[in-house]
């Protein structure tokens, strides 16, 4: 005589999660942080591209602000951190903000 044994299948339901809300980082123009420094934060700290942080930078200068990505909000508060940090270390007045998506 054989047994078989079944196992028991339980079905989980999908949990309702909230992602977390987008923010866009907003870097802002100054007359004092050197472009190639501005290029430095924007390619290590917010891991653009080299030529997609030339044209951020080259926007901000001629414009005042420019868009530089949009993240989940604790994230971006995160990099900007890092950014004003780095900054100060320089002793730079690099400004970075975010607003909602």
């Amino acid at each position: 005589m054989s047994l078989q044994v079944t196992p028991e299948i339980e079905i989980a339901e999908e949990a309702e999660t909230e992602l977390e809300p987008l923010y866009r980082v907003i870097i802002h123009n100054d007359d004092v942080t050197p472009m190639d420094f501005v290029v430095h934060v924007l390619t290590s700290i917010f891991f653009l591209l080299q030529p997609d942080a030339m044209e951020a930078m080259l926007v901000a200068h001629y414009t005042g602000v420019a868009y530089v990505q949009t993240l989940p909000k604790a994230e971006a508060q995160k990099r900007i951190n890092k950014a004003h940090f780095a900054a100060g270390l320089e002793g730079y007045p690099l400004h970075f903000s975010m607003e909602p998506e």
